[in-house]
Parts: structure tokens; sequence; C-alpha cells
């Protein structure tokens, strides 16, 4: 089973712990893993012994790498699934919604590489604890796409304009860098991922959300956590008031240009450099444009923009190429189809935002 889920028994009501369950693709998530988490999150959300859910990944590497993207080259390039990547998306969108949404508490319990489709799912919890090893990213702009699964509306919420930078940069945060920006709400050691299990099952919970949710909340706040002199430096800190400099300005162009002209000596700084020259420059215009446009957003409108957008990007030949180029043939060099953000015309990036959809014509039916 690509999804777990077990229902266990607490000393009054239950928990569902959902695990991905694919450690050989760092718990990617396929189409048919997205139908299955959907499934389960439905059901439980009817539940009534259900009281609270908890979300994490198998294996020691990764609580979810993101999307499968070979999966989706593969229906991208068959005329005959011309349907299944739309689809792919629509579904993944309607699940990370719903996580958001849910009924009930959701715990996130993030280890390892959390990155596009993997910070989508993390985002959406109600609790998000990570381990020290913990590494989150929105690199979409290495495949020609964008920071999708609701990242329009996490990404707005970051101090300053650290979510551009994300979104341009593919920037990897570390445990440090996702406490101090609130991508995540408190570490854990890495032998209380299991642990904290049995502390849950050990309560007696009531299946009133609100009561539950506080006993949850105490509960948490009662775990031991690591000595932040443990954990690794925060890039952030270092780099936080640079990155609110460069990013200034009312022109993409001149900040791309800011950013990638500043003399820094710092590998992880570098690191975010070369993802920004070697990314798309159609995508840096729609990381661009998406964080000014979800400004006033709510978060059900954010994902049905976000959608439009990923239907233009499946159309328009970018997302074929950067996927072909980094997991495909994997020789790291895509053929972009314009050269440099300058050179990207207005109406290519506006023909990502249409349709806008409401509740009425809402391809995913967001409630």
């Amino acid at each position: 089973m690509s999804v777990e889920a077990q229902e266990l028994a607490c000393r009054e009501g239950h928990i569902g712990v959902l695990t991905l369950n694919s450690p050989g693709t760092l718990n990617a998530l396929s189409e048919h893993m997205i139908q299955q988490t959907q499934e389960v999150l439905d059901r439980w959300a009817e539940d009534d012994r259900i009281c609270v859910v908890v979300i994490r990944g198998a294996g020691e590497r990764a609580f979810c790498a993101g999307g499968d993207i070979r999966e989706l080259y593969d229906a991208i390039q068959n005329p005959e699934e011309r349907e299944k990547p739309v689809r792919f998306f629509t579904r993944e969108y309607r699940m990370d919604y719903n996580i958001h949404r849910f009924p009930k508490p959701v715990l996130g319990i993030a280890h390892g590489v959390v990155m596009g489709g993997g910070l989508g799912v993390f985002s959406g919890c109600r609790y998000r604890l990570v381990t020290p090893d913990v590494t989150l990213a929105m690199p979409e702009i290495t495949i020609g796409l964008f920071p999708d699964v609701g990242a329009s509306w996490f990404l707005k919420r970051l101090p300053g304009r650290l979510g551009l930078f994300m979104g341009l940069t593919g920037a990897r945060l570390n445990v440090s860098d996702a406490l101090r920006v609130g991508l995540a709400d408190m570490a854990i050691l890495p032998e209380d991922r299991d642990r904290l299990l049995d502390r849950l099952a050990s309560e007696r919970w009531t299946g009133q959300t609100a009561a539950d949710d506080n006993r949850l909340f105490r509960l948490l706040n009662q775990i031991q956590t690591p000595d932040y002199r443990s954990l690794p430096p925060s890039h952030l800190a270092k780099h936080e008031q640079r990155i609110a400099r460069l990013s200034a300005g009312d022109e993409l162009p001149e900040i791309v240009d800011q950013l990638l002209t500043a003399e820094v000596d710092c590998d992880w700084w570098h690191a975010c450099m070369n993802t920004l020259r070697m990314g798309c420059p159609v995508s840096a215009w729609l990381v661009w444009t998406q964080l000014q446009k979800a400004q006033q957003m709510s978060l059900k409108d954010a994902f049905r923009m976000e959608l439009a957008m990923v239907s233009e990007c499946i159309r328009r030949p970018d997302l074929a190429e950067g996927i072909r180029a980094l997991a495909i043939d994997k020789d790291r060099q895509p053929k972009w189809s314009y050269l440099s953000v300058a050179d990207v015309p207005e109406e290519v990036v506006a023909a990502h935002f249409t349709p806008e959809w409401d509740d009425e014509t809402d391809p995913m039916g967001l409630e």
C-alpha cells in the first residue's frame, strides 16, 4: 500500500494515522496515492470515532519529496492521456485544501525531504512538527512550474519578500529556518516520531473538536524538544536582511539581476542563485504574479488560481522540458522557451491567470 491508514484505539476515542508509504520514491505523490489519501480523509471526517489525524512519511529519508514528476511527464507526453495531467493537479489541490479545512485536528510529523507537494500537505496541517534533519523547499522553477499546492497562500504569509525569494531560488530551508519563519511549529527529537503515537494513544479523546484540539495543544507543549543550540544555524538569520534589500523593487528583471550579481561568499547562497540562474524564466514571472494576486485572496481562491496556472503550464512546452532535463534524461540542460526573464512577453504570463473560477464553475468542487 502506497498509503497506509491505521485507526489506533486510545484510552478513549481513536486517532487516525495516515502514512505516505513509498520510501523508494521519497514518498512522492502519485495520482493513486492522492486518491487513496482523499478517500481516507473523507472517511475519517465522517467517522465519529476518529478524533485526531496524524500524517507522516515512511522511511528515513523523506516526509514527501513532492509530486511524482515522472508519472506526470509520461502523461503529458501521451496523447491518449490528455486529461490525466490536469486531473492529477485537480485531485492534489482538492486534497491539500481538504487538509487545511479538515474538521478535526491534523498533526503533521515531517522529517528529511519536504518539498513541493510534500510542503503542500504539511502546510495544511493544524500542528506541524519537524525533526532536526528536515529540508523544506519549493523548487518548481527548476522544472518550468511554479510554487503550487497552496503556496500562493503560505508563501505570501512569510515576512518581507521571503516567499518570492523561495519561489525564485528554490531555497532549501533547514529546521532552524522553518521554525524561524513559521513553516513549522516545533522541532522534536527523531526518536519521538514513534513515541508520540504512544503518547496520543494514552489520552482520552472526546470527539469534541475544540476540547480535543486543546488537549493536543497541551500534550505537544509537554514534549521534550531539541536544544536549539544543537540545531543547524539558520541560513535566513544570516541572509534575511540581504534578501529583503535585494528583493525590493517593482520590476522583476531588476530584482533577478540584483540577486544574481550580489557578491556573497556562501555555499547556500550560491546554490540558491544557481537555481535562479538555471530556472525557467516564465516560472519566475508566475511566482512574481501569483504572489501579488494572492495578497487579497482566500485560500479557496488561491487554489483556484493555481489550477488555472497549472493548466496553462501543462499546455506550454516548458514543464515537459524541465522534467525531461531534471528527471528523465538528467542532463540538467533545459531549453526554455525564453532565454531570460526580460524576454518573456506579458501576454504569455497573463494567459496563466484565466479562467477565474467561482463556487459554481470550480472544477475542484471546493466548499
